[in-house]
C-alpha cells in the first residue's frame, strides 16, 4: 500500500500518522519530494482502512500495489536512485562504464588492464577471482588471490572494483570490495540474497538466464527488504532458441526495468552475446534505450584468455567503444 502525503502537514500531523500506521505492524519505507512524501507499507495491509486514511486532510492519496516487489517498486520510490560507489554514481543522468578481464590471471595482466580501461574511461574494474564455471574441469578463479590481485589493481589504478560473490560464507573475504556482483546462476539464491541484504555494500544483481523480469525485481526485492537499497540490476541477455549467439539480449528489459522499479538498470553485452564484435553494437543501444551503465569484459590478449575470451575486447576496442557510447548518451540527452 501507498500513502501519499502533503509536505504542507506539521510535523505532529506527519509523526501521528506514522505512530498509528506502524500500530499495524506493517514495514514503512519514505520517499520524500518537493511537494509530497510517499510512505511504502510493506507486509500485510489487508486490514487496513483505506477510507480512514483518505479521510485524512495531510493525505492526497491511497493506492494499493498488487505487485510482490515492494521496495524496489517505482510507485514507492517515484524518482530514481543513485547507488553511490566511493566516488563514482550510477543512475540519475551517472553513466558508469564497468570494464575488466572475465577472470583475474595474474597481477601483471589485471594491472595492465586496469591502468588501459581507466585511460579510455572506465568509472570501475571488474574481474573475477570465483568463477562459476559449467563445467567442474574449466578454470575457476583464483579466489583469495584474485581478490588480493584486484586490490592491488585498485591501489594502482582508484577504480572500484566488481567481483562476484559465489557463497554467503564468502562475504568476510569481500570486506574491501566497493561492489558484490550476484551472477545469473546464483539469481535465486535467496539465502545469499538475505545476507547481502544485511550488508552495506552495493549489490550488482545480474538476471538469471530465463527469469522474467518479476522475478529479476523478487530478487532484488529479497536483498532490499534486509535493509540493503544499494541495488544495481544488470541485463546480461536470457537464453533462448538462439545459436549464433550465447544469450539474447533483452534490450526491452532496460526500460520496462526502469519502468518498474527506480533502481539503475546496466547492461551486460559481453555475455550477452559472447561475440567480441558484437559488445560495441549492443553497448550502443543499451546507451540509447536509457541504461544507466554498461559491463564490458576487456582482456589484454583475449586469446589466451583463461575464460570467455572470444566475448572479450581488446583494450584498444574497448576505448573504440567507450567513445562511440559517450556519442550516443550526448546525442540523446
Amino acid at each position: 500500500m501507498i500513502v501519499v502525503v502533503n509536505n504542507n502537514a506539521s510535523k505532529e500531523q506527519f509523526d501521528n500518522l506514522v505512530s498509528w500506521i506502524e500500530a499495524q505492524n506493517v514495514k514503512l519505507h519514505f520517499s520524500k519530494g518537493e511537494t509530497h512524501t510517499v510512505i511504502g507499507l510493506v507486509g500485510d495491509t489487508t486490514k487496513i482502512d483505506t477510507e480512514l486514511l483518505e479521510g485524512l486532510d495531510i493525505v492526497s492519496q491511497v493506492t494499493r500495489v498488487s505487485d510482490p516487489f515492494k521496495n524496489a517498486n517505482r510507485k514507492f520510490h517515484p524518482d530514481d536512485t543513485t547507488v553511490t560507489v566511493g566516488n563514482t554514481k550510477v543512475g540519475c543522468g551517472n553513466f558508469a562504464l564497468i570494464a575488466g578481464p572475465c577472470s583475474v590471471e595474474s597481477e601483471e595482466q589485471i594491472v595492465e588492464i586496469a591502468k588501459a580501461v581507466k585511460a579510455a574511461g572506465a568509472t570501475m574494474l571488474r574481474g573475477g577471482a570465483f568463477k562459476p564455471r559449467t563445467s567442474p574441469y574449466d578454470f575457476q578463479g583464483l579466489r583469495d588471490e584474485g581478490l588480493k590481485l584486484l586490490l592491488t589493481a585498485k591501489k594502482e589504478v582508484g577504480l572500484p572494483i566488481v567481483t562476484e560473490i559465489m557463497n554467503a560464507d564468502h562475504i568476510p573475504l569481500f570486506e574491501d570490495v566497493d561492489v558484490i556482483q550476484v551472477g545469473a546462476r546464483n539469481m535465486q539464491n535467496f539465502e545469499l540474497l538475505k545476507e547481502l541484504g544485511k550488508t552495506n555494500k552495493p549489490i550488482l544483481l545480474k538476471r538469471g538466464l530465463a527469469n522474467t523480469l518479476k522475478e529479476f525485481l523478487m530478487s532484488a526485492e529479497y536483498v532490499m527488504s534486509e535493509g540493503n537499497e544499494n541495488v544495481i540490476l544488470c541485463e546480461r541477455g536470457i537464453r533462448t532458441f538462439e545459436t549464433y549467439t550465447r544469450n539474447t539480449l533483452d534490450i526491452s528489459a532496460v526500460p520496462m526495468l526502469k519502468e518498474l522499479s527506480h533502481l539503475p538498470v546496466v547492461v551486460d553485452p559481453s555475455h550477452a552475446s559472447g561475440v567480441s564484435r558484437l559488445v560495441k553494437p549492443l553497448s550502443l543501444s543499451a546507451a540509447a534505450v536509457g541504461a544507466d551503465g554498461l559491463m564490458i569484459e576487456v582482456h589484454n590478449n583475449p586469446q589466451y584468455a583463461r575464460c570467455d575470451g572470444p566475448q572479450s575486447l581488446t583494450p584498444a576496442q574497448f576505448e573504440d567503444t567507450a567513445k562511440a557510447v559517450k556519442k550516443v548518451l550526448e546525442a540523446i540527452k
